[in-house]
């Protein structure tokens, strides 16, 4: 009987054994890829983010006209200035006026000649004809409203192509200053009507103080904001046209330190940029702004404005007393704040732990974001696959994820025996199968262009 049991326990052991060496096997082994860990110095092209170019669009009754040649292959981020001066009283000297559906049909066309260009824009709107200087030419309140209605129907086709909507309108160049209608009664209402009805897209305003209007929060309380993702204002950020141009950013701010801090957390979901204005003053000198450009998280500025900040960083370097990064060492200033505008992903580690039997491969990887920005909405992500003709074999989907330090994914294939690469794409939609909106990593050798897809790794199946 104690041999019996004892017999029938060993069989169990064994058994057990058997299961648990399979177990591993199938779990397989850590394999840490062969790549460039490295930060490239290399300018990278990334959605919603950049030195932008402004594009002028005249918006009449009859349409939308701008100058086409301006979307270049040079350029990622637009600037979009569209004149809605048409339809104002103060300007056609006839009524307030809705807008046409040829005017909405033009704003879509422009849209979506951008999106067939794989481009971004920022979208301010105005009833400054010609985008001169020109203040006190807006509707009446109740018309800007049914304005930002009709506007929103239009841009809520486009949330991958709309980087921002800056919320304008009211004054010069719809820099919401300098004007009678420059005031709380009007532009709170307008910030909702864009929150509310563009409820996707994030929504700027020209200075601190509307936002803490908006949410109705005195100054004393300021240090005190704390908006949650399920409120409106959650979406709320800033637009700074007198970036850099005097101890208050040219009227931007009332406390430069107090509204940098409340910034630093609210630009940490949104973008922010603007333009650099007056060139004497010593905030934009390189040395003094990388530390605010990184708290307050910038993301992109004009490429065109101020020009003579632009030579100026044109002409002088990133060195030591700038910062610790010793690759940049030599490079302009424009070099520098080129790559850091928005989020700049670096492939730092990828391990791949797979057994060559198995049809199960987990795969890791850990990113590090060298930009002054993030990446502020989600995107989808695909795993490609490819045999030694550098042909795509299988294509795993994992639908929208979030882009963090740490990703995972676990793939279940069917691939016979070979060797294989495998890329990441993460894109924001497809266009008749096309992936736009893609993101690069700062990692040389690693961008596979035909597959807009970043390489992540190589491994060996081995069918039985």
């Amino acid at each position: 009987m104690k041999v019996r049991l004892t017999a029938i326990i060993l069989s169990i052991f064994i058994i057990s054994a058997v299961f648990a060496a399979c177990g591993n096997h199938d779990a397989g082994e850590k394999h840490v890829q062969d790549l460039n860990y490295e930060e490239s110095t290399e300018e990278i092209s990334n959605p919603d983010q950049g030195f932008y170019r402004p594009v002028y669009v005249k918006i009449n009754e009859s349409g939308a006209t701008y100058n086409k040649n301006l979307i270049n292959s040079q350029t990622q981020l637009y600037h979009l200035r569209c004149d809605i001066s048409a339809f104002s009283a103060e300007v056609n000297n006839v009524a307030d006026k809705p807008l046409t559906d040829d005017a909405l049909e033009g704003l879509d066309a422009l849209l979506s000649f951008l999106k067939e260009n794989d481009k971004n824009a920022i979208v301010r709107f105005a009833y400054d004809p010609g985008y001169i200087g020109s203040a006190d030419k807006e509707s009446a309140l109740e018309i800007m409203l049914e304005h930002v209605e009709s506007i929103c129907f239009v841009l809520n086709r486009y949330v991958n192509t709309v980087t921002a909507i800056e919320t304008g309108l009211i004054g010069p160049w719809g820099e919401m200053h300098t004007s009678a209608a420059a005031k709380p009664e009007n532009i709170t209402p307008l910030i909702n009507a864009f929150l509310t009805v563009a409820s996707e897209i994030p929504v700027l305003v020209r200075t601190p103080e509307m936002i803490y209007n908006y949410i109705n929060v005195p100054d004393d309380k300021v240090e005190e904001i704390s908006i949650s993702p399920d409120e409106k204002a959650y979406r709320l950020g800033l637009y700074n046209d007198g970036y850099l141009g005097s101890e208050n950013d040219l009227g931007t701010y009332r406390n430069r330190e107090r509204d940098i801090n409340f910034l630093s957390a609210q630009n940490a979901h949104l973008p922010f940029g603007g333009e650099v204005a007056v060139p004497d003053s010593p905030l934009h000198n390189i040395e003094n702004c990388l530390p605010e450009m990184n708290k307050i998280h910038l993301s992109y500025l004009n490429a065109e404005w101020d020009n003579r900040v632009i030579k100026k960083w044109k002409n002088t370097f990133y060195t030591e007393a700038c910062g610790l990064e010793k690759q940049y060492y030599g490079k302009t200033a424009f070099t520098y704040i080129q790559n850091r505008l928005g989020y700049r992903f670096v492939l730092k580690n990828s391990v791949f732990t797979y057994s060559p039997s198995s049809e199960k491969l987990n795969v890791r990887l850990t990113l590090q974001n060298a930009g002054f920005g993030n990446l502020n909405r989600n995107k989808q992500a695909k795993l490609i696959f490819t045999d030694s003709t550098g042909a795509a074999v299988y294509i795993a989907e994992y639908g929208e994820i979030t882009v963090k330090d740490e990703l995972e994914f676990d793939v279940e294939h069917s691939l016979e025996s070979g060797k294989y690469d495998v890329y990441l794409r993460i894109y924001g939609e497809e266009l008749q199968s096309a992936p736009l909106y893609c993101v690069k990593f700062a990692n040389d050798g690693l961008w596979n262009d035909d597959l807009k897809a970043n390489k992540i790794g190589s491994f060996e199946r081995i069918s039985a």
